[in-house]
């Protein structure tokens, strides 16, 4: 495959990954990962090799870690019940297909509808669905930060080799 082809095909990935770290259903660091991986692979990894592509990943693996952290930290803090973690799951996925405004308010009305049917308790319900939210929130904003890192990275290196 020309060299050409594979940078255009390392752009797509790495396009569709900046759009899948706000999207839940795309693997969004995985996807930006990919398309570096190519972007290296084109030159054969001259100008970015093991060392840089070990850094590039090691990042990749702070944002998963910071998707769950953000996930648990704002649920967990208040006391969410399964239901509720898994209400915000299922709230993300279904908002997906309303637009952006329905993955804004999908993950929240998700949680906060399983904490209701768990406990019972419309307040508290809330109060989880703002935790849920934030913490998504807070997750999805590293997610972007780390991702735009990991592409910075990446062509930090390869305008040093």
């Amino acid at each position: 495959m020309d060299a050409s082809a594979i940078y255009v095909f390392a752009a797509v990935l790495v396009i569709l990954g900046l759009v899948g770290t706000v999207v839940p259903v795309l693997p969004g660091v995985l996807l930006v990962f990919g398309g570096l991986f190519m972007g290296a692979y084109a030159d054969n990894f001259q100008r970015v090799g093991i060392v840089g592509m070990t850094i590039i990943g090691a990042l990749g693996l702070l944002s998963l870690g910071a998707d769950l952290l953000g996930t648990a930290l704002g649920a967990k803090r208040l006391g969410a019940s399964p239901q509720a973690l898994l209400g915000a799951t299922l709230g993300g996925a279904a908002g997906f297909l309303f637009g952006i405004p329905g993955l804004l308010i999908g993950p929240f009305i998700g949680a906060a509808y399983g904490e209701y049917m768990a406990r019972g308790k419309l307040l508290r319900a809330g109060k989880i669905g703002l935790g849920t939210w934030l913490g998504l929130l807070l997750a999805a904003i590293a997610k972007v930060v780390i991702a735009f890192l990991m592409i910075a990275v990446f062509f930090a290196i390869r305008a040093l080799a």
